[in-house]
């Protein structure tokens, strides 16, 4: 009896820990594609466009900066030039000052009509870009810039937004305890974007904190540009490097 009961508590144990072992593996960030294209040369902004006072490179890496001098009007983006994007994977690395955020659009639009407070102005998916830990005010929620669904999906959720009824929140993925491990303040974090058809997942420092399915046809993105956010009001700054996209069949 002492025996089977000893084999039983081992036979649990063994599929708890397979349990948890298909947990991480569903959560790590899949291998990188082989076939990435580089979008930043590291020396200057080729390939880019936004406004001159507020982006430049140094030390390699994208710089954007708003100061008391050089201000924004509006939000304003620094926008990659090689057209639009449907199914795709981007990665990059980012860092920014605390004192206001920043983004990474995509599957955007341009606005060049009236409503456009400067000549950089992009309205579409958003993945944000914080320099905090406390949930929800951290990075990789999707914003609806320019749009009137706001935060489309916080960061932790798996979500479905529906044509009828909006958003529905199926599972939480990331707690306020995890986060902290994983977002380095003051330095350098990865990130992964995914998005093929209406599915869209993000993953920072190697750990999905979003998985999100827009699954209403008249609201969801199906394809558009990239690119790096300056946001308004207090001065700030954020830093890019090492961006590379592969398009996705």
């Amino acid at each position: 009896m002492i025996a089977r009961f000893a084999s039983l508590l081992i036979v649990c144990s063994m599929c708890g820990a397979v349990a948890r072992g298909e947990a991480r593996q569903a959560t790590a960030a899949p291998a990188e594609p082989a076939d990435m294209e580089m979008l930043f040369n590291g020396s200057d902004l080729a390939g880019w466009d936004g406004d001159p006072r507020l982006w430049s490179v140094r030390d390699g890496v994208i710089h954007g900066e708003t100061t008391p001098e050089h201000v924004a009007h509006g939000n304003t983006f620094l926008v990659w030039q090689g057209g639009e994007v449907g199914d795709f994977e981007l990665r990059l690395s980012y860092r920014c000052s605390a004192t206001n955020n920043s983004g990474i659009q995509y599957r955007s639009r341009r606005v060049t009509d009236d409503t456009a407070k400067n000549k950089w102005v992009v309205r579409g998916y958003q993945h944000e870009l914080r320099n905090e830990r406390t949930m929800p005010h951290v990075t990789g929620f999707i914003y609806d810039e320019g749009g009137a669904r706001k935060r489309i999906c916080q960061t932790g959720e798996r979500a479905t937004w529906e044509a009828v009824g909006g958003k529905k929140v199926a599972e939480h993925l990331v707690d306020q305890a995890e986060f902290e491990t994983l977002m380095r303040i003051d330095d350098w974090n990865d990130v992964i974007i995914r998005a093929e058809g209406n599915h869209i997942r993000h993953w920072l420092n190697g750990r999905l904190i979003l998985d999100f399915t827009d699954a209403d046809p008249a609201l969801a993105l199906e394809k558009g540009i990239i690119a790096l956010q300056l946001h308004a009001g207090a001065p700030m700054w954020a830093e890019f490097r090492n961006v590379r996209l592969a398009k996705l069949p």
